[in-house]
């Protein structure tokens, strides 16, 4: 089994105890809110790059009901919590190294905490296959965990599994950006306490086409 794949049979187990500890997104509702004003179009297409439980997804569609949204996911146990939470979104079972393969484009990609399990060369082709499929003036958003990459590794849950992780950096997040056609409109930090009393840096880059 490959890191993505424990890692997704890992979420698709929890989905339920992801759901209850994950849904208030209220910390990240300025940054949602910079992604949401940025794109002007009325009925805008938006793709959602590992919905999970459909937490962002939920918020989006809130503050912008006039979203053709769809969500993507590889935990079918997320999805159906997903479409629970949002019957009025679309989602899809697909990987996010896949997403070049969808056929059709989006004036907005929501990519909210899928890099801490995409490899720096994944993420670097996330950003290259966004940008095929944004329309021009499209917007794409990105949050991650921010450390030295050279700190990735197996990181284990409070019900001991194990999982890895990928920690990533803003200097190369940016540049696959700039070679990609991106223009950064914000980048920005927020200091997330760990269960373990440390705290880690979440990462959010919104960027347009």
């Amino acid at each position: 089994m490959d890191k993505l794949q424990q890692v997704i049979s890992l979420f698709d187990k929890r989905a339920t105890l992801y759901q209850e500890r994950h849904m208030d997104v209220s910390r990240y509702h300025a940054s949602f809110d910079l992604f949401c004003n940025s794109i002007p179009e009325q009925g805008a297409a938006v793709l959602e790059i590992a919905c999970g439980p459909g937490n962002i997804t939920r918020y989006l569609l809130q503050q912008r009901p006039d979203f053709h949204l769809l969500g993507i996911d590889l935990a079918p146990n997320m999805l159906e919590l997903a479409h629970t939470n949002n019957p009025q979104a679309a989602f899809q079972l697909m990987d996010a190294r896949d997403i070049s393969r969808l056929g059709k484009t989006f004036e907005g990609i929501m990519c909210g905490f899928c890099l801490p399990y995409l490899s720096r060369e994944g993420a670097e082709k996330l950003i290259a296959d966004a940008a095929g499929l944004l329309t021009p003036g499209g917007v794409l958003y990105i949050s991650t965990m921010e450390d030295e990459y050279a700190k990735s590794g197996f990181f284990h849950t409070d019900g001991n599994d194990e999982f890895y992780m990928y920690y990533h950096e803003a200097g190369y997040l940016e540049n696959a950006l700039k070679e990609n056609g991106f223009e950064l409109i914000a980048l920005q930090r927020e200091q997330y306490p760990a269960a373990d009393g440390s705290n880690t840096t979440d990462l959010i880059l919104i960027a347009r086409r």
